[in-house]
C-alpha cells in the first residue's frame, strides 16, 4: 500500500527525541518467543565483544495458542510461565520483562510514501522523528498497532538515495516508510496474557524478521534474499536487501497442518502423527517407502490394536500440504512487489522445514532459476545443542535483535501524539484494576 502524505513542518516546542544506532541491551535481559508448538524463553547478558551469551533456557509445549495468537488466556499462560520458570532457575535471574516475538494479530507489511514541508532550512531529528509519527499515526487510525516502523530512504528536493538526510538543507524532504503493524486487539491479548505472568513486554520483534537476523549471513542481508520461517502454525517470510527489512507476510499454514492430516487419514492420536512426522516425515517418494511398514496405532483402540501401513503412505499424505504451502508462498511473493533478483535467492528454516526433500520440493515450485538453500540459526554461547535447530531460529533471532542487530540506521522514536497505543492504553487499563 502506497500512501502519499503532505505535512506542514511540526511544533517548535515538541521534544526532540535520540537517534539509536544500534544500540545493545545492557544487564541480563529476557526474550520470549510464543509459538503454535512450543514457548522458547531465553535469558542472555550481552559480552563485551558485542554477541549474547545464554545464561538461561527454558521451553515447553504450547497451549492456548494458535497460528500465532492467543486463543486460550489460561492455557497460553500456564506455557509461558513454565517455561519463563525454567530459564529463571537455570539463570537464578528474576524477569520483570521480556522482549516478545510478533506472530499475532495478522502482521502487515505497509509501505508509506511522505512529503515533508522543511522549508529551505537544514533537516533535524525533529523532522524526521515527525515523519515517524506520522506513519504511525495513519496505521493506528486503521485499527493498527504498528511495531516496527523503518526508513527505506530519503529524497532531498530531487536528489534520491539518501540514508541519512540530517543536517542537509532543502525546501522538501520525501521519506519511504517500512511500517509492519498488526491487529491492535490481538496484541492487547497477547500483552494481558504476559502480564499475567507478571512480565512487561519490552519489546516486540516480527518472528520472520528475527528468524532472518539468526540465519542470514550478512551478505544475503545485503545483496538480498527471502527467509522463509515454517513454523508449526503459519509460514512467514521477511525479504532483506541493503541490509534493511524489505517486506514481511504471513500464511495461515505450517508443520500444524500436517500432523492433523496424518491424524486425520491415519485415524491415528495428535502424539503419534507428530512422531510419525518427526521421524518418518518425508516429501520425496522412493522405491524403498513401498516396502517399509510403519506401526500406527488406532484412536480408541486398545494399545495392542496397531495398524501398519507402508511409509509411502506417509509421504502421499504430507507431500500435497507442503507442495500447498510452498503455492501460496509463490503466490505472495508474486504479489508482494519486490524485485525479482530479490525473489531468487530463498532460505528455509523453521521447524517444518527440516522434513526430508523439502528443498527439492521448494526448487520444483518455486522455480529452477530461485537459489534455496536450509537455515539453521548461529550458534550461541551458553545455548544447550538442543536449541541450535532450525526451530529455534525465532529465539535466537530476539538475542541478535537485543544485541543491535537488525536495527535501522536511522532508528528514531516517534514523537508524542494526542493519544497513547491501543497495546499501551490497553494494558494501563488492566493495571489499573487488578
Amino acid at each position: 500500500m502506497n500512501e502519499l502524505v503532505r505535512y506542514t513542518p511540526p511544533r517548535a516546542d515538541l521534544p526532540v527525541r535520540g537517534i539509536r544506532l544500534g544500540r545493545s541491551r545492557a544487564g541480563t535481559f529476557g526474550v520470549l518467543d510464543i509459538g503454535s508448538t512450543k514457548v522458547v524463553c531465553l535469558i542472555a547478558r550481552i559480552e563485551s565483544d558485542g554477541t549474547p551469551r545464554a545464561l538461561g533456557f527454558g521451553w515447553q509445549k504450547s497451549r492456548g495458542v494458535k497460528a500465532g495468537s492467543i486463543v486460550d488466556m489460561e492455557e497460553a499462560e500456564r506455557s509461558i510461565r513454565a517455561a519463563v520458570a525454567s530459564a529463571e532457575e537455570m539463570a537464578d535471574t528474576l524477569l520483570k520483562g521480556v522482549i516478545v516475538n510478533l506472530s499475532c494479530g495478522q502482521p502487515e507489511s505497509r509501505t508509506h510514501n511522505i512529503l515533508w514541508q522543511v522549508g529551505g532550512r537544514a533537516v533535524t531529528d525533529a523532522d524526521l522523528r515527525a515523519i515517524m509519527t506520522e506513519g504511525v499515526r495513519r496505521t493506528e487510525a486503521e485499527g493498527r498497532e504498528a511495531v516496527h516502523s523503518f526508513p527505506l530512504g530519503f529524497q532531498v528536493d530531487a536528489t534520491g538515495g539518501v540514508d541519512d538526510p540530517r543536517a542537509m538543507v532543502c525546501d522538501t524532504l520525501g521519506a519511504r516508510l517500512h511500517v509492519l503493524d498488526a491487529a491492535s486487539h490481538a496484541l492487547f491479548n497477547l500483552g494481558q496474557c504476559l502480564h499475567r505472568c507478571e512480565l512487561e513486554v519490552e519489546e516486540m520483534v516480527s518472528s520472520p524478521f528475527a528468524a532472518g537476523l539468526a540465519t542470514l549471513v550478512d551478505d544475503e542481508r545485503e545483496l538480498g534474499a527471502v527467509l522463509v520461517d515454517m513454523g508449526g502454525g503459519t509460514t512467514s517470510l521477511a525479504a532483506f536487501a541493503e541490509g534493511r527489512l524489505m517486506h514481511t507476510a504471513q500464511l495461515p499454514i505450517g508443520g500444524w497442518q500436517v500432523t492433523n492430516d496424518l491424524a486425520r487419514v491415519l485415524s491415528t492420536p495428535i502424539t503419534h502423527a507428530e512422531r510419525l512426522k518427526t521421524m518418518h516425515g518425508s516429501v520425496l517418494e522412493s522405491a524403498e517407502d513401498r516396502g517399509e511398514m510403519l506401526p500406527v496405532p488406532l484412536v480408541g483402540e486398545d494399545d495392542d490394536q496397531i495398524a501398519r501401513v507402508p511409509r509411502e503412505m506417509i509421504v502421499k499424505i504430507i507431500r500435497p500440504r507442503i507442495e500447498e504451502s510452498f503455492e501460496l508462498l509463490r503466490d505472495r511473493l508474486d504479489s508482494s512487489g519486490l524485485p525479482a533478483e530479490l525473489r531468487r535467492r530463498i532460505v528455509l528454516t523453521g521447524g517444518a522445514s527440516q522434513l526430508i526433500g523439502v528443498r527439492e520440493l521448494a526448487t520444483r515450485v518455486l522455480g529452477r532459476d530461485v537459489t534455496i538453500r536450509n537455515g539453521r540459526p548461529r550458534l550461541v554461547r551458553g545455548l544447550p545443542e538442543t536449541a541450535s535447530g532450525p526451530g529455534f531460529a525465532g529465539a535466537v533471532g530476539l538475542l541478535a535483535w537485543a544485541a543491535g542487530e537488525g536495527r535501522p540506521l536511522l532508528d528514531v522514536a516517534p514523537g508524542p501524539t494526542t493519544h497513547q497505543g491501543w497495546l499501551r492504553r490497553s494494558l494501563t487499563w488492566v493495571r489499573e484494576r487488578l
